[in-house]
């Protein structure tokens, strides 16, 4: 559950110009000039530590990083667990004053805001080991400047043993499928809709999937794409489902209305990321695991869904980069990261984390290792928060047939040409 807010809270936080002042400490022989890229070396870390993190994660750091501290005695890590809705506004105030963390947690679609505050990632970081898609939201304006933590995607959620009852007894793969099982659902399983599609705050990303899966994309090198023919077919598939009554343009958006909706079996298909797996036991009870799957979003060309998550990023302002890049290494290991995730629920970034059996064994868990291998991240820019509110409304008009798909994009694509790319 804690994702899900998250994720809509890194979304929705408007980006703002931030300015920063010239406060690096230049007196400070371990701080290189900005933006160099540095090396860790094999030394134990040492010294003081401190580190900013947001929600549960902040909240479990400190037990959890107790390991690297026994394995580097002369190091002592001090956690701040920040919440994620006063997150933006610290990272601000601390850059301007010069105030920073050595070393902090930053959501994935806040990198080219405060890029020009982190280091370089050190040369002897091997980054080879992380998913394509969550590797690329750290490298902004030509440099890399973060690694992955954990990350995010969406996935489908489907119910099995209403799907039997239609006649089911696989996952759907392509988009016609997908249709054809939400028409099923309704007419041979009782369901009062077959899909729940996005709508709402943070609707465009949740839909991204579609045009991505179309061989479509939202920019082009500097410049928005948003009324190309694969967005436009994209888009009225989405609205295909509302016209044809497959989704419910008047559904409840309130926290938890989805969840009740799937256990219900209501509308028991939709897409979401990994903690509506424990939403989902809370509110189905015991076995209603054995009642649903997941599986990789249908395709239409390929199967390309969302990725998100956190980054690892050290400040130029730090005192202590060097121990703060080691212990970022060690938070990406393979076996740190199988750990971690035993630990928060957070999933691996590294790919080799998931061939540990405490992945593999669990079908519905490995579906998420499958759909990264593919998944992109929202575009790296400043003012992708301002194009995706504009794109939120303009699937408030398509959704409710207060537009066509063409002339929704088409004002969309006006309105991110006058945004600009940042």
């Amino acid at each position: 559950m804690k994702k899900t807010t998250q994720l809509g809270a890194v979304a929705g936080v408007v980006a703002l110009a931030i300015t920063l002042t010239g406060c690096g400490r230049a007196d400070d022989a371990e701080t290189p000039d900005a933006g160099a890229a540095t090396t860790i070396g094999s030394e134990p870390a040492t010294g003081t530590l401190t580190m900013w993190a947001m929600g549960t994660e902040g909240e479990l750091l400190p037990e959890f990083v107790k390991e690297f501290e026994e394995a580097n005695p002369d190091v002592e890590i001090e956690v701040t667990a920040i919440p994620w809705d006063a997150a933006y506004n610290k990272f601000q105030t601390a850059i301007a004053a010069g105030n920073t963390p050595d070393l902090a947690m930053v959501g994935s679609t806040w990198m080219a805001d405060f890029t020009d505050a982190f280091t370089s990632v050190p040369t002897d970081l091997s980054t080879e080991d992380f998913f394509d898609g969550s590797m690329t939201t750290n490298e902004v304006a030509d440099r890399t400047v973060g690694v992955p933590w954990y990350v995010d995607t969406r996935v489908l959620y489907y119910r099995t043993d209403l799907a039997a009852e239609a006649g089911w007894d696989a996952a759907p793969a392509t988009w016609d499928e997908l249709k054809q099982l939400a028409s099923d659902y309704k007419t041979q399983a009782g369901a009062e809709f077959g899909m729940r599609l996005p709508a709402g705050n943070d609707s465009f990303q949740g839909t991204l999937w579609m045009p991505w899966s179309n061989g479509g994309d939202v920019t082009d090198g500097d410049a928005w794409t948003l009324d190309t023919p694969e967005m436009v077919e994209a888009y009225e598939y989405y609205q295909s489902f509302y016209t044809e009554g497959l989704a419910d343009a008047n559904a409840d958006i309130s926290s938890g209305a989805q969840e009740a909706a799937f256990v219900d079996g209501s509308t028991p298909m939709l897409i979401d990321g990994p903690f509506m797996r424990s939403q989902l036991a809370t509110l189905g009870g015991e076995g209603f695991e054995d009642k649903y799957a997941t599986a990789v979003v249908p395709a239409k060309d390929s199967s390309v869904s969302f990725s998100g998550g956190a980054n690892l990023v050290v400040f130029e302002n730090g005192d202590n980069q060097r121990s703060a890049w080691k212990l970022a290494q060690w938070l990406t290991q393979p076996e740190t990261q199988v750990s971690w995730w035993e630990t928060s629920g957070d999933l691996p970034s590294t790919q080799s984390a998931w061939d540990d059996p405490a992945l593999t064994a669990d079908e519905d868990l490995a579906t998420f290792g499958t759909q990264l291998e593919t998944a992109r991240p929202t575009p790296v820019t400043t003012t992708w928060v301002q194009v995706a509110a504009a794109a939120d409304q303009a699937l408030e008009l398509i959704r409710r047939g207060q537009t066509s798909v063409q002339d929704a994009l088409t004002e969309l694509q006006s309105k991110a040409d006058a945004i600009g790319m940042g």
